[in-house]
C-alpha cells in the first residue's frame, strides 16, 4: 500500500511526473522558484500569481524531481522554505526538498488500531531515547516496551526545529520530520513496526504557536497571526479573523498529513488553552470533526489534549478521546515530595482530597478558585465523563524537565511511597502515561534543551533561568547561575538514556515491578472497562487515608483503599470483593480491624451481581 495526503499548498508530484509548487504569500508582489540541480547551480522560474494571494508554478520531470532541493524568492529579496515542506535536510532556514510520499511502501494494510479503553502510554523524545536518537535506533527496542505492558508509544514533536537538539515544541515546518532523526521513510518505518507489534503510535503537534527561529511567514502572510488576540509567545495564530479560512486549513490538512500519510494512530494536541479562536466551531472542534469523518471512518484514531483549563466541553463531544490530567499528577506529587512551589500551592489543603477526587471524577479543579491563577475560576464538572478521558501520570515531558535540574521523581521521593503511588496511578481505569526511563528508575535526568544561537541563545538560556527566581531554592542569584544552560550541547547529552543500568539490581527491581502492575491492568481492569460505567465516588479517611469506587463497563465495583501519608489512619473501612493487588499480603485483615498502615495501597473487584 502507498499513502500520501493531497494538499492544496506545498510540493506535490503529479501523476505525470510534473510537480506543482504552491505557495500562499498575500503580502508580496512576485515569488520566484528557486531550484538546485544536482552539480549545485540554481534555476529561477517566476511562479504565477494566482487569485486571494496564491502563487503557482508546475515545473517538468527534468527541472524538479523528488530529491530535488527548492526554495522561494519574495519580491526579489528574501529567501525562504516551503512552510509546508515535507522535508527540510539542512534545517529551518535552508532549502526544502521535494518528496514522493509514495514512494514508502506500507506493510501494515490490516492495521485497524487499537481501543482506546486499552491504551497503556509511553512518551519518549526521539533524540535522548537512544545514543543515536534516531527514528531508526528506536525500532530495536519496540520489543521492550511490548514486554513491559505498552500499548501505545507518543513520540514528543518532530516538526522540524532550529538546530539539533530540540524537545520540539519549537517546531517551525510543521510537515518536515526533523532531519537529525532521520529521513520522512525513516520515521514511516518506525510507526510500521510499531503496528507489527500491536502499538499504536501517538504523536505530539503544535497548534498553538511556531517557534522564534525559521518561522518566515511573517514575511509573506502576516495574516496568519491575529494581533486582536495575544498569547504567551506573542501575537496568537489566526484562528477568527479575516483569511483565518486558509490558516484553519493548514493546520487541519498537518493533522490529516501525519495520520494519513505517516499512518499514526492518533495526535496529542499541545496547550489547547493557549489557542485563542472565537469562532464557532472553534479549530479544534472543526479538526477533530474532519479527523472523524476522513481517517476515522476506516480505523481507530484518537485524539487528545493538553488543556490547562479543566474545561469539558470537547470531551463530551465524542471525536476527542482524553485529556492530560494535570490535576492528578500535581496532588500525588505533592503528597510524595511535599513541594509547595508554583502550581503545586494549589493542592496544599487538601492533597488527598484533591487525589480522591482526580481518581473518582476526573478533575480536581471543576470550577473553584485557583490560588496560583490568582483566584480565577478554575475547570467544569467532569464526574459524568467515563474514566477513559482522563489521562494520569506521575512523569512527563514537562514534569520533569519544567524542574531547574531535570530530576525524576524516583530521585524525589523513597521506593515504597512511590511504589504505592504507582499502584494507585497504574490500576485506575484511566489510561496511564509513563515517560520514558521511569519505569526502571532511569538514573539520568531529562532537562530543558535546545539549539539557538546569539542572541536568542542568551536570551533563552537567562530566561530559563529567570523563571525560578520566585523558588525559594533559587532565591540566590548564585543557584540560579548554577541551572544547566539550555544551549549547552552537554546538557542534551546528560538526558539520553542509559540503557546498560538495566542489568543493575536496582534498576531491575523497578522495572519488574512496573511490568508486575501493567500485567495486572492487562488482566483485572482493562476488559472490563468497555461499556457505559459510572461516575465514582471517594471518602476520606484521617489526613491520608482514601477509599474510591467506581463502576466499570461489565457492572463491576472496582475499590481502592490507601494510605499516602506516613502515619496510620483509623476508622470504618467497607471494602468488599477480590483483592486483586495488596501492597502488603495481610491488609484485608488489617483493614478489618479498622485501620490503615502507612504508606498502602489495595485493590479490590467486586463481580456484578
Amino acid at each position: 500500500m502507498r499513502r500520501a495526503h493531497g494538499m492544496p499548498f506545498g510540493a506535490c508530484l503529479l501523476p505525470d511526473g510534473r510537480i506543482r509548487f504552491r505557495l500562499w504569500a498575500p503580502a508580496v508582489r512576485q515569488v520566484e522558484l528557486i531550484l538546485e540541480n544536482n552539480t549545485g547551480k540554481e534555476i529561477s522560474l517566476a511562479m504565477h500569481p494566482l487569485a486571494d494571494g496564491w502563487f503557482q508554478l508546475e515545473t517538468l520531470p527534468q527541472l524538479a524531481a523528488p530529491g530535488t532541493l527548492y526554495h522561494y524568492r519574495l519580491d526579489g529579496g528574501l529567501i525562504v522554505p516551503d512552510p509546508a515542506s515535507r522535508a527540510n535536510p539542512q534545517d529551518v532556514h535552508g532549502p526544502s526538498q521535494i518528496v514522493d510520499a509514495t514512494a514508502f511502501i506500507w506493510q501494515d494494510d490490516n492495521w485497524q488500531g487499537r481501543p482506546w479503553h486499552e491504551a497503556v502510554i509511553y512518551e519518549l523524545h526521539l533524540g535522548t531515547f537512544t545514543d543515536e536518537g534516531t527514528f531508526s535506533a528506536a525500532i530495536p527496542r519496540l520489543d521492550y516496551l511490548v514486554e513491559l505492558g505498552i500499548t501505545a508509544i507518543e513520540l514528543m514533536p518532530v516538526a522540524d526545529f532550529p538546530g539539533t537538539r530540540n524537545w520540539g515544541y519549537d517546531g517551525a515546518l510543521l510537515f518536515a520530520p526533523d532531519s537529525s532523526y532521520g529521513t520522512p521513510n525513516d520515521l514511516k518505518a518506525l510507526v510500521q513496526a510499531a503496528h507489527a507489534r500491536g502499538l499504536m503510535v501517538l504523536l505530539d503537534v503544535v497548534y498553538n504557536h511556531f517557534g522564534p527561529e525559521g518561522n518566515y511567514l511573517h514575511a509573506y502572510a502576516p495574516q496568519f497571526f491575529n494581533e486582536r488576540h495575544h498569547t504567551p509567545w506573542g501575537a496568537a495564530i489566526n484562528f477568527d479573523g479575516n483569511d483565518s479560512r486558509i490558516v484553519r486549513n493548514f493546520f487541519i490538512h498537518n493533522a490529516l498529513y501525519w495520520l494519513e500519510e505517516y499512518h499514526f494512530d492518533g495526535l496529542r494536541l499541545d496547550a489547547v488553552h493557549a489557542i485563542v479562536d472565537d469562532s464557532r466551531p472553534d479549530i479544534v472542534e472543526e479538526l477533530a470533526a474532519k479527523v472523524q469523518a476522513g481517517p476515522g471512518q476506516s480505523r481507530q484514531v484518537h485524539l487528545i489534549l493538553e488543556n490547562d483549563a479543566n474545561t469539558t466541553g470537547y470531551l463530551q463531544q465524542g471525536t476527542i478521546a482524553a485529556q492530560w490530567n494535570d490535576d492528578s499528577h500535581h496532588a500525588l506529587h505533592l503528597l510524595l515530595t511535599g513541594e509547595r512551589d508554583g502550581y503545586y500551592a494549589d493542592y496544599t489543603d487538601r492533597p488527598i482530597r484533591h487525589l480522591a477526587r482526580c481518581l473518582a471524577e476526573g478533575f480536581a479543579f471543576q470550577g473553584e478558585p485557583s490560588p496560583f491563577r490568582e483566584g480565577r475560576l478554575r475547570g467544569e464538572p467532569s464526574g459524568h465523563l467515563p474514566p477513559g478521558a482522563f489521562i494520569n501520570f506521575i512523569q512527563t515531558h514537562d514534569q520533569i524537565g519544567n524542574r531547574a535540574y531535570g530530576e525524576r521523581i524516583a530521585m524525589l521521593t523513597p521506593q515504597k511511597p512511590l511504589q504505592v503511588a504507582l499502584a494507585v496511578l497504574l490500576l485506575a481505569p484511566s489510561p496511564p502515561l509513563l515517560f520514558m526511563g521511569e519505569e526502571f528508575a532511569a538514573a539520568t535526568p531529562f532537562q530543558f534543551f535546545c539549539d539557538f544561537q546569539g542572541e536568542l541563545a542568551d536570551a533563552v538560556t537567562e530566561g530559563r533561568r529567570r523563571e525560578f527566581a520566585g523558588f525559594r531554592k533559587f532565591s540566590d542569584p548564585a543557584a540560579r547561575a548554577a541551572i544547566p544552560d539550555p544551549n549547552d550541547p552537554a546538557t542534551f547529552v546528560r538526558c539520553k538514556l542509559n540503557w546498560d543500568c538495566l542489568d543493575e539490581p536496582q534498576h531491575k527491581v523497578w522495572l519488574e515491578y512496573y511490568r508486575s502492575l501493567l500485567a495486572l491492568r492487562r488482566i483485572h481492569v482493562v476488559p472490563r472497562l468497555p461499556g457505559r460505567g459510572d461516575g465514582g465516588e471517594f471518602e476520606l479517611m484521617g489526613t491520608s487515608g482514601l477509599v474510591v469506587r467506581r463502576h466499570l463497563g461489565d457492572g463491576a465495583r472496582l475499590t481502592l483503599l490507601a494510605n499516602l501519608g506516613d502515619s496510620p489512619v483509623e476508622g470504618v473501612i467497607d471494602f468488599a470483593g477480590t483483592a486483586f493487588y495488596l501492597s502488603q499480603a495481610d491488609l484485608p485483615e488489617i483493614f478489618a480491624a479498622g485501620r490503615m498502615p502507612s504508606w498502602c495501597a489495595a485493590w479490590f473487584i467486586e463481580e456484578a451481581r
